[in-house]
């Protein structure tokens, strides 16, 4: 891992709280010119101000959005070394984007996926490396091709989070083969049970760790949460992680076998592309 991170830029989304934050913080105390992203120009404003650099505002629940916040990026920064997806969202009920998509879905998935793709060639010129924000949730999650939206099915905020979740390791899987090709490697990280704002307006199952007196004093503060990210935005040779997913600190860690599938990942990402296409 390097120490010394001055002449790298990072762009972080979902930097203006939790483990976002404190890696942005961190990264920025080491050198790195660290662009964070966020959905409330209040807040995002706030952090930008304190690391330094303009503000980045972006809500991912509009894909409209997500262009314009490319469309910055590209016109700001002429290499991106580390692209953090770190923004993630749940919603107790099923709701719909402005683009007609489930809106868990777009946010965590959707919207990150777009970002990837209009963002390639500068990437591709940086041999930049994608470190993406999964969980431990994966182990719950059930992508099926024909219903990403989740129309047909029982809507569950628990199911649709967790499927999110992997399918954001098939994406990173995925850049991770095409790597030979594009030189973008890519890295999923679960940083465990965190204690930030996330985690008490949770509802249902997600709620079950910040209900009780234990469960809230065996979370991580987000700090701790950060630093797998932190390793991975850090590191000399990102080839040495490609398409890993970390437990923690744990490197290789176990996934479900859907996670491991590399036909599911690459029919995920060109049904993907054909969904965006049509937006």
């Amino acid at each position: 891992m390097n120490g010394d991170l001055h002449g790298r830029t990072i762009v972080i989304t979902g930097a203006s709280s939790g483990i976002g934050l404190a890696a942005a913080r961190q990264l920025a105390g080491r050198g790195a010119t660290v662009v964070p992203v966020g959905r409330d120009r209040e807040d995002i404003s706030a952090v930008a101000a304190e690391l330094g650099t303009p503000p980045v505002y972006a809500d991912f629940a509009s894909l409209d959005q997500v262009r314009a916040l490319a469309h910055t990026l590209l016109e700001h920064h002429p290499r991106i070394d580390v692209l953090v997806h770190n923004a993630g969202a749940t919603y107790p009920e099923r709701l719909e984007s402005q683009d007609g998509h489930e809106l868990t879905w777009q946010v965590n998935y959707l919207a990150p996926f777009l970002l990837q793709s209009l963002l390639h060639e500068r990437l591709r010129e940086s041999n930049t490396h994608t470190v993406v924000t999964s969980s431990l949730g994966h182990w719950f999650g059930q992508i099926d091709l024909s219903d990403l939206d989740r129309r047909r099915r029982r809507y569950s905020d628990f199911r649709v989070y967790c499927t999110t979740k992997l399918a954001l390791i098939l994406f990173t899987r995925e850049i991770a083969r095409q790597t030979p090709r594009t030189g973008i490697t890519a890295a999923a990280f679960h940083p465990g049970v965190v204690g930030s704002a996330f985690g008490p307006r949770a509802r249902g199952a997600f709620g079950i760790p910040y209900r009780t007196r234990l469960g809230r004093a065996s979370t991580l503060s987000p700090e701790e949460g950060a630093e797998p990210l932190i390793h991975l935005a850090s590191l000399d040779d990102p080839q040495t992680v490609n398409g890993q997913y970390f437990n923690r600190s744990r490197a290789d860690a176990r996934t479900s076998a859907p996670a491991s599938d590399a036909e599911l990942a690459r029919k995920l990402w060109v049904t993907t592309e054909v969904i965006l296409a049509k937006d």
